[in-house]
């Protein structure tokens, strides 16, 4: 029974090691990147509805506050808000119209909640290995009284 000790205490520490530095911080990054997706997505989401109320109200031209940072606003008139320029990723944008722009914020709302829903999952599959491990700890765990550790 003593052996069994030795052979097991290094196995629980190599365990733990490996819930708490391999999978919890793999966890960390899958959800850290999916409420990165999720913020992404409600910016363009809330772009539409500004297209969608630029289209409806007819404002030509567009006169406006822009905020410079800091709380610091000036104003600001648009003359033609008939094309926007969307960000399209890697730093670019694109101008497009108004219809161009909503077709293209609906696939691309579209193809980041498939990101969104991958990484989901993988954070319910890591969420899984880290309570079977936890479980299998446990199990080890109570083969070795809990005075001698």
């Amino acid at each position: 029974m003593a052996d069994d000790k030795k052979t097991l205490l290094p196995k629980i520490q190599q365990y733990e090691k490996f819930v708490n530095e391999v999978l919890r911080s793999k966890l960390k990054s899958c959800l850290a990147a999916r409420e990165n997706y999720v913020s992404d997505i409600q910016e363009y989401l809330q772009l539409l509805k500004t297209i969608k109320n630029l289209d409806e109200f007819d404002v030509n031209p567009l006169k406006t506050k822009v905020d410079l940072g800091c709380g610091f606003f000036v104003q600001a008139e648009v003359p033609d808000v008939s094309t926007i320029l969307v960000s399209v990723g890697f730093g670019f944008f694109l101008e497009l119209t108004l219809a161009e722009a909503c077709t293209f914020i609906t696939k691309k709302v579209e193809q980041i909640g498939g990101r969104v829903k991958v990484l989901e999952e993988e954070a319910s599959h890591i969420k899984a290995d880290i309570k079977m491990m936890l479980n299998t700890l446990g199990q080890l765990q109570g083969v070795i009284p809990t005075g001698s550790l």
